[in-house]
Formats: C-alpha cells, structure tokens, sequence
C-alpha cells in the first residue's frame, strides 16, 4: 500500500524543538561562573562609592565649620552644626580649638568591610587621612 507511512517516516518529518536538559545545564554553569565573576567587582565599586559619599560629606562639614568660623571666634562643635546622617558612616569634629579641628568618618554597618579605610578624617588645613582613600 502506497498510502501507509513508515515509522521511520514520520520521525524524519517531525522538526524537534526545545532545549535539552544538557543545553539548559551549561546555560547555567555559564550564568553561575559570570556571577563569580563580576560580583566582587561589582561589590567593590559599591564600596568605593560609599567612601567618596563619606569624603564628600567631610568636605561639606568643612565648609560649614569655615562658615562658622567666619562669625565666632573658634571653631564649631558637633553639636553647633548639623552633621549628616548617614547608614555607612559616623560624622563627629575631634581636637577643635580657636584654630584647629579635625572631621572624622568612622565606617559603620557593611561599609566595615573596607578595612582600609575605615577611618577617613580632613583636619582645618586639608590634610586628608588615610591619604589613599581619597
């Protein structure tokens, strides 16, 4: 009979589409080795973000303490000039005189994991500390 198909036939006619499991597997070995890859880095930049968002809230303080030197015969205390809030950082002014003061920036939270340079600090002649970090 010329009208029976054979069963070779019909395999031969069918388009298979999909994804073998073996496909789907390295797909995700691929993802996987990217993410070790680029998330340290990436977290590395976070953390160095962070820390010019500190050194620049230090030089906005700067600028106030200079501003309010300007009117008093010393320099402000913490408590006379609106530090900011920050989740990464701790602002206070150390060693304030008549003409002298130091602004520090002490890591807090997971901005504690740049172990370099949890401390930043710019004292009244722009001496910046640690002088890497900056």
């Amino acid at each position: 009979m010329a009208w029976q198909l054979r069963h070779e036939d019909i395999f031969t006619r069918v388009k298979l589409s999909g994804m073998t499991l073996i496909e789907l597997m390295v797909v995700v070995a691929i993802v996987a080795i990217l993410a070790i890859v680029v998330y340290p880095t990436f977290e590395g930049h976070i953390i160095k973000s962070r820390r010019n968002d500190g050194a620049t809230q230090l030089l906005r303080i700067k600028l106030q303490q200079e501003s309010y030197r300007l009117n008093h015969p010393s320099y402000a205390t913490s408590s006379q000039l609106t530090l900011p809030v920050s989740d990464y950082y701790d602002f206070s002014i150390v060693n304030i005189s008549a003409s002298t003061y130091t602004i520090v920036a002490l890591a807090k939270g997971s901005q504690q994991t740049d172990s370099a340079c949890q401390t930043l600090a710019i004292d009244q002649s722009m001496n910046k500390t640690p002088a890497h970090c900056w």
